[in-house]
């Protein structure tokens, strides 16, 4: 069967089809046309078109009756249940034309005939000619209805589908965006669907929902039919992935792996009325990854070859077949939030009191909100949710958009990052926090709290309103510097916050933060697992480990992963992580860590640093960190990564810290491997001609040097006044070992916060010929300017 004015295949249309078939069914049929060739497997269907929906409407003398019940809207919108439900009725009661069923009828049984079967499975989405265009960004206000069977049954989902053109939310949606209602039809895709409900499935996005940093594939996944993820009544695994190494095979670029709950899944009903129903899956299911590395992988490749064949960030649904063991691709449309934004600015906010979390889920956005509780479980409630409260749930739909809007920010019990209640509160710009999993029963109504989006990955809501700050950064006209100015950062999450800084690179990374928030286990808890007789602790271990044969790639997964995180988001300017740096009291506080501590009177001078790498004690630890700079390097393919050694006392030292690394595989100089050393102890001035001969640049720790230097604790309150970085005596040191440096062509950076406290100091360090200075993020864009007027005053610049 052809296609006709009524039924449109797959493979018949084409991207600018959208007025006959809707965005949705138009780029099915796009990528069905184009992008099979590149191995995108897209399942078969065809469309009802824009004129099938018309010839239906008048052949039921539906225009008139639709326009007299919708013009009793006016402005009143508490009319719009009622007037919603008697339009849905007459699409109800309304019969197809013969020759629309016969299409319709006749082209099910050729997309039957084409699987092999009598009857295929089939699911009917809506796609309005107003959907899914890169400003409408509500999708989704129509009905789509899974594992269809039969004539008769993809007939009344079809009409289904037309009835659900005019929900209560899809025409309070057309009022909003201009459109009238009249001038929108509706298109029915019919699909074979994909046993998933055998399977697993979810949603892609070609750019990150949080930052808008555009070189990430991120993928949610959960068993069984998609509709959990979008809808997000589960909390899902999460993958993300670097997209500019997808095209070499050799690499696996894998930079986030999150284990979802996954507590329900949607399947095929076994009987009733339903045709999907949700059953709880098992601990078995819970506990494993939905997908594959490899099969990330090959739909993270399918997700670049969407964006790149669109010319634009997209949101792509897949699915995966248990039956025939393929990944499919059964939506794709642009993404519209992130991309919509300007660059030109940045807001930073920020805690200024610290407290206790009473709940923590995932963050969406950057921002900071406060307010009172309004619990509210159903939507038909909404009309009670006062405007400025914080907006508390089980999960959010389209239905919950209205309260949504008047929000101060939203936390839910459930849901992940690519859920409706997140990416409408990025579209709105509202803090929010989903899959809290129990906010519903900890918060009350009237209980004022603080949601916070600004520390990470994590989300926090604080007993209480918190005093915050809130800076807007401009990016336009920042002025090109000699001096490289860089950043410190230590969580992955924060490095892709600030990806959009004209900085070049991370100047200093501390493995410790990934440690300490990530993994949270002592690697020797890991590597000497069999020495642990603490049982509380061993159980933490397993816990933590589950899923891992060998407990030790536990810690080099997260660790690599994390690293890996950091630099791709300055890829390809340099970033330089310095190796483990936790004092003993420190690394004693890790999960099962304190029978590898000695006790020590002053840590800040004892076992630490380089002087454990290469120790008995410590060494096997040491290895774990070098297989994840390995990892992070060979396998994901990030060169980019420069290893730095802190607390290095004597080139001596220097020696067996580098033959240690070498006998672990990291060989200074070998595919481009640089090493420097951290300038913190008067001795690598003092003889920093022999470090240079070691190391390949200088990172000065301008904290541990002043204390070193002036014998000032850098802890003590009754020396406070005394401990300053600005003293003569740390600035010669400072201008010595740049000299130092400079005649060995090694550079020189400086890690700390005074070049943005004091000008003076940032006009010292570039009169002294500092190569770079890596600061705080929200600290880059004063130091830049800093640093050029004191450029431009010595006649320096770019």
């Amino acid at each position: 069967m052809a296609s006709n004015a009524y039924i449109r295949w797959f493979d018949d249309l084409r991207s600018d089809d959208v007025a006959s078939v809707g965005g949705k069914n138009a780029s099915l049929g796009e990528m069905v046309a184009t992008l099979q060739a590149q191995g995108v497997r897209v399942p078969d269907g065809f469309a009802t078109t824009a004129d099938a929906y018309w010839h239906f409407v008048d052949h039921n003398d539906l225009r008139d009756a639709i326009a007299e019940r919708v013009d009793r809207l006016g402005e009143d919108a508490e009319e719009l249940p009622a007037v919603g439900e008697a339009v849905r009725a007459l699409f109800r009661e309304a019969e197809f034309p013969t020759d629309l069923a016969e299409a319709i009828e006749g082209a099910y049984a050729e997309l039957s005939e084409r699987y092999g079967v009598a009857a295929a499975d089939v699911a009917a989405r809506s796609s309005a000619t107003a959907e899914d265009l890169p400003e409408a960004s509500f999708a989704g206000q129509q009905e789509s209805f899974l594992n269809v069977h039969g004539a008769d049954a993809v007939l009344d989902a079809c009409r289904a589908c037309y009835a659900s053109l005019f929900t209560d939310r899809a025409i309070a949606y057309r009022r909003e965006q201009g459109f009238e209602h009249l001038e929108v039809a509706l298109s029915v895709g019919v699909q074979k669907m994909v046993r998933s409900d055998l399977a697993g499935s979810g949603v892609l996005f070609t750019i990150d929902t949080e930052t808008g940093f555009p070189d990430v594939i991120e993928i949610d996944a959960a068993w069984g039919l998609g509709d959990n993820v979008v809808q997000g009544t589960v909390n899902p695994d999460r993958y993300v992935v670097y997209a500019p190494f997808l095209d070499d095979e050799r690499l696996r670029p894998i930079l986030e792996k999150t284990l979802g709950t996954k507590e329900r899944k949607m399947v095929y009903a076994d009987e009733g009325g339903e045709a999907t129903e949700n059953v709880e899956t098992d601990e078995d299911e819970r506990a494993r990854f939905v997908l594959s590395d490899d099969e990330i992988l090959r739909l993270a490749r399918w997700g670049a070859a969407i964006e790149a064949h669109y010319g634009r960030p997209m949101d792509v649904e897949w699915a995966k077949d248990g039956q025939r063991d393929e990944l499919y691709v059964v939506q794709a449309r642009p993404e519209t939030v992130q991309s919509q934004k300007g660059a030109a600015s940045l807001k930073a906010y920020a805690l200024e009191e610290q407290a206790e979390p009473i709940l923590s889920g995932t963050a969406i956005g950057q921002s900071v909100a406060a307010g009172p509780v309004q619990v509210i479980l159903d939507p038909a409630d909404i009309d009670r949710f006062e405007a400025g409260s914080v907006l508390v749930t089980d999960r959010t739909d389209p239905d919950w958009v209205p309260a949504m809007k008047r929000a101060a920010a939203i936390v839910t019990d459930r849901g992940g990052r690519t859920s409706h209640a997140a990416i409408v509160s990025r579209e709105l710009g509202v803090t929010a926090i989903v899959g809290a999993e129990a906010a519903t029963s900890t918060l009350e109504d009237g209980q004022e709290v603080t949601v916070s989006c600004a520390e990470g990955d994590e989300g926090h809501v604080y007993d209480g309103v918190l005093e915050f700050s809130e800076r807007e950064l401009d990016l336009s006209d920042v002025p090109e510097t000699r001096t490289k100015i860089m950043m410190n950062v230590a969580a992955p999450a924060a490095a892709m916050r600030w990806w959009r800084l004209p900085c070049e690179g991370v100047g200093l990374a501390r493995m410790e933060y990934l440690i300490n928030h990530v993994i949270k286990i002592h690697p020797l808890a890991l590597t000497r697992y069999d020495q642990l007789e603490d049982e509380e602790a061993k159980a933490e271990i397993d816990r933590l480990t589950r899923g891992y044969d060998d407990r030790t790639a536990y810690f080099v997964d997260h660790l690599a992963r994390g690293i890996a995180t950091v630099a791709a988001a300055q890829h390809p300017h340099p970033v330089i992580v310095r190796m483990s740096d936790f004092k003993t009291n420190e690394y004693a506080d890790l999960i099962g860590g304190r029978p590898f501590e000695p006790e020590e009177e002053n840590p800040m001078l004892g076992w630490r640093g380089a002087s454990r790498y290469y120790s008995e004690g410590y060494r096997d630890g040491f290895a774990l960190e070098c297989r994840a700079i390995r990892q992070a390097r060979e396998s994901m393919g990030f060169t980019n990564v420069v290893v730095m050694i802190p607390f290095c006392r004597t080139p001596a030292e220097a020696d067996r810290v580098l033959q240690t690394m070498a006998e672990e595989g990291l060989v200074r100089g070998r595919a481009g491997l640089k090493v420097y050393v951290m300038a913190e102890i008067p001795s690598n001035v003092v003889e920093a001609d022999a470090f240079a001969t070691r190391f390949d640049g200088f990172s000065i720790g301008s904290n541990d040097l002043t204390q070193l230097a002036l014998g000032v604790g850098r802890d003590s309150e009754m020396l406070r006044d005394l401990f300053d970085e600005r003293e003569e005596t740390v600035k010669r040191l400072i201008r010595d070992l740049i000299e130092r440096a400079h005649r060995a062509e090694r550079p020189v950076g400086l890690c700390g916060q005074a070049p943005s406290d004091d000008p003076a100091f940032a006009e010292f360090l570039v009169e002294a010929g500092i190569d770079s200075i890596s600061v705080n993020p929200d600290s880059v864009l004063d130091v830049i300017r800093h640093v050029a007027a004191a450029e431009a005053r010595r006649g320096e610049g770019s």
